[in-house]
């Protein structure tokens, strides 16, 4: 992976953005990359899943997995200067 070295654009300069990224390609190559053999991903094959996940199935479940934002209390009123 070209994330690990300088001499590319897709360097990470922080490390949280690294591991995020990281995180991203684990969940591509274990879930949605579909194996050109046995047309199973790692997921499939080791008996996890029954079906090959998206990156919208990966939205839907970061969504999820969120808190639900409530209702915002009152903001203060400002006084006339």
């Amino acid at each position: 992976m070209r994330r690990f070295t300088r001499l590319t654009n897709a360097f990470s300069k922080k490390f949280e953005n690294h591991c995020h990224a990281l995180a991203l390609y684990f969940f591509w190559y274990n879930w949605t990359r579909q194996h050109k053999a046995h047309k199973l991903s790692p997921a499939m094959a080791a008996g996890i899943t029954d079906k090959l996940l998206s990156t919208a199935d990966l939205a839907e479940m970061v969504d999820a997995a969120l808190p639900k934002s409530g209702k915002r209390g009152p903001y203060r009123k400002r006084l006339a200067a």
